[in-house]
């Protein structure tokens, strides 16, 4: 069973920058499309960034512009590079396939942005 740990997220300034990974227990980004997901207190789990196996990007309105995801198909390792963020964007995020499944979620990061 494929498990993903989250990490790199923390407590931000309002405009600041953060790098999320997402490691893999074994090689699966190669041969899947991925996403970044996010769920803040009381809401919805979200979709916010998908990557192709091909490298086709695609972002959430709410993050276009702002997010970059990636992949390091070597290190069994995918990114999301967040810049210029904002108090929305305080959520644990996650990452999985981008058809989800349920038992691939793990912890999430935790990501804080406020002033």
């Amino acid at each position: 069973q494929v498990q993903f740990v989250e990490s790199g997220g923390g407590l931000v300034q309002p405009g600041g920058s953060l790098r999320l990974s997402c490691a893999a227990s074994e090689s699966i980004f190669s041969i899947n499309a991925m996403g970044w997901y996010r769920q803040a207190l009381g809401k919805q789990r979200v979709l916010v960034a998908t990557i192709t196996v091909g490298g086709i990007t695609n972002y959430a309105d709410s993050v276009k512009g702002r997010f970059a995801i990636s992949r390091d198909n070597a290190k069994n390792t995918m990114y999301l590079q967040m810049n210029s963020l904002k108090s929305e964007d305080t959520a644990v995020y996650h990452c999985n396939l981008l058809h989800p499944r349920d038992d691939y979620w793990g912890q999430g990061t935790q990501v804080t942005v406020s002033s």
